[in-house]
């Protein structure tokens, strides 16, 4: 008599429908992301008239590169706003990043007396600031930084969540007993952090240095507080401030009567998309290349005691 063969049972296998359903709904939550952002390059596309004829739409009457063209015209202003996002960005998150680390691997380490103190005083401020105010003053009075790219990059380097975010990584991914034996081996603490805790955190880190390079980027309120120079405007200070400009002109040529200038040929809301299409993509560009660290670092350093 044959035995008939058992299937095995998966615990982790799921039905074709099950599978066809999270396909479905994922697929659309990742439409909803990014039609917004398709949206706005429409937008950017569309002609004035086309825009004040039948308003937001995905099929605009006229197809146009007017808007960049425009943006373009800026020359050398907008050039230079954006290298200064791209080095603000650079070196803001190479350096935010490396103090992250240095202070959260502390903060990791239960053999480190000051742990204590370090992990409220990160707490604290996370709960209480010292105000818009004292933060001008000291920036600007006290370490001289007003109009130029330091004012960006400074006032950001440290921030609390972050340093949370890699401390509790440090702590449920590096085993002591790695740290223990590096030790023993005779490496110091700056060799044993960066030669064994660093690789093995590839992760955390690319997670910290993708949200720090964000914020980085996309900033405007530091620009607003301490630049004045237009020499150290970053890319998103000069999309607001041409925001503003074009605001201003409608409702001042408004006021005035000028009835022989066509209020729609004045640079809107082509303009303002066409800079966020050139203000968005850069960082776009960054996410497969952190994604790579995040998925390939996963299962690094597993260590079985």
């Amino acid at each position: 008599m044959t035995a008939i063969p058992q299937k095995k049972f998966r615990g982790n296998s799921i039905s074709r429908l099950a599978e066809a359903a999270i396909h479905l709904i994922t697929g659309s939550i990742a439409l909803l992301c990014i039609i917004p952002f398709i949206f706005i390059v429409i937008i950017a596309f569309s002609s004035a008239e086309s825009l004040r004829t039948v308003g937001y739409t995905f099929f605009p009457t006229e197809w146009t590169t007017a808007s960049f063209q425009a943006a373009f015209d800026m020359g050398g202003q907008l050039w230079r706003s954006f290298y200064n996002s791209v080095v603000v960005t650079v070196v803001g998150t190479f350096l935010s990043v490396l103090i992250t680390i240095m202070y959260s691997y502390g903060l990791s380490r239960t053999d480190y007396p000051l742990r204590k103190f370090f992990a409220f005083f990160v707490f604290f401020t996370m709960v209480f600031g010292g105000g818009l105010v004292p933060t001008v003053f000291v920036i600007r009075n006290v370490l001289g930084l007003s109009n130029s790219l330091a004012a960006l990059i400074v006032p950001a380097l440290i921030i609390p969540f972050h340093v949370i975010i890699m401390r509790t990584f440090f702590k449920t991914s590096v085993p002591e007993s790695l740290i223990e034996s590096a030790r023993l081996d005779g490496a110091g603490e700056f060799r044993t952090l960066f030669s064994i805790v660093v690789p093995i955190a590839k992760p955390g880190i690319a997670t910290v240095a993708l949200l720090t390079a964000i914020n980085y980027w996309n900033d405007w309120f530091l620009a607003l507080l301490f630049i004045r120079d237009r020499d150290f405007f970053p890319l998103q200070y000069l999309l607001m401030e041409m925001q503003q400009n074009i605001e201003f002109l409608r409702r001042n040529l408004a006021m005035i009567g000028a009835s022989n200038i066509n209020f729609a040929d004045l640079p809107g809301e082509g303009l303002r998309m066409a800079l966020c299409v050139i203000i968005v993509l850069p960082i776009a560009f960054a996410y497969p290349f952190f994604q790579r660290y995040i998925i390939s670092g996963l299962t690094v350093g597993a260590v079985k005691e």
